[in-house]
């Protein structure tokens, strides 16, 4: 009988869930018979083969860009207290636990998305139900306790602009704190700039790429860093890492930098 490739991933033990099978099909690591499949509500038979791609140790894909953008930017985890905002399934928390982190701070508006290795992690602290946006340095201090600041903060967010997070962030941060962000210009442009899920236009990507870098000047934050990032985003987008911080650049210093990643 014919069930949606999403359900079949995670009845096959291809995925832990069906939300990490919709993240791995999304990602275009899915492939059916050999053929690539994009969507979760197709239909597929017992007997039909299903493969995903480049599977690792780690909990989601998502590790991979942190991994590259510690190591380009050249920023330590050993013995830091880490935020990771919208944590999910837990890959970048998986890459801060591995690198050292004295403590992370996994915080997502979901429920039930860290993978179950992670919960068993005692420096992992995971806060479910959080909406970043509106979280405040009272609202963090009853969350964690008063006495923990995060120094460095990591964020793969989706369905929201940096923009929107960049202030609370920085104000439950401690002072001179690292920020490394994943900007995806799919949330950044609006709906007008997407075609198929995609933002096809290097401008709109270099503009969106550059109005978070603004958006991190106007809260208090310079520009230490920008890379492309070394693996795609959902349904194929061309995403960015920047390492954000108090005292560095202005973005201007940045802007042709900007143009070259995302072009």
């Amino acid at each position: 009988m014919a069930e949606r490739l999403d359900v079949a991933l995670a009845a096959r033990g291809l995925a832990r869930s069906r939300t990490h099978a919709a993240t791995l099909i999304a990602d275009g690591l899915v492939t059916v018979d050999g053929k690539p499949v994009v969507r979760a509500s197709t239909k597929v038979g017992d007997e039909q083969e299903l493969v995903v791609a480049g599977a690792d140790h780690y909990v989601s894909r998502g590790a991979h860009k942190l991994i590259a953008a510690l190591d380009g930017f050249g920023v330590a985890v050993e013995g830091r207290v880490a935020l990771d905002a919208g944590a999910s399934t837990g890959g970048f928390s998986q890459v801060l636990l591995e690198r050292g982190a004295r403590l992370v701070i996994a915080v997502d508006v979901g429920h039930g998305q860290l993978a179950p290795e992670l919960t068993r992690e005692d420096r992992l602290f995971s806060y479910e139900g959080v909406n970043v946006r509106e979280l405040t340095r009272e609202s963090f201090a009853r969350l964690v306790g008063p006495d923990l600041r995060p120094d460095l903060v990591v964020a793969d967010l989706s369905f929201i602009s940096l923009a929107h997070v960049l202030p609370a962030l920085r104000e439950v941060a401690a002072e001179g704190a690292d920020f490394v962000l994943l900007v995806k210009p799919q949330f950044e442009v609006g709906r007008t700039g997407i075609r198929e899920g995609i933002v096809r236009d290097a401008g709109l990507r270099a503009d969106a790429v550059g109005g978070v870098l603004w958006s991190a000047w106007d809260a208090g934050l310079g520009t230490a860093g920008v890379m492309a990032s070394p693996i795609a985003g959902s349904h194929g987008n061309q995403e960015a890492l920047v390492h954000l911080r108090a005292g560095a650049s202005n973005p201007t210093e940045w802007l042709e930098r900007v143009r070259a990643v995302t072009a």
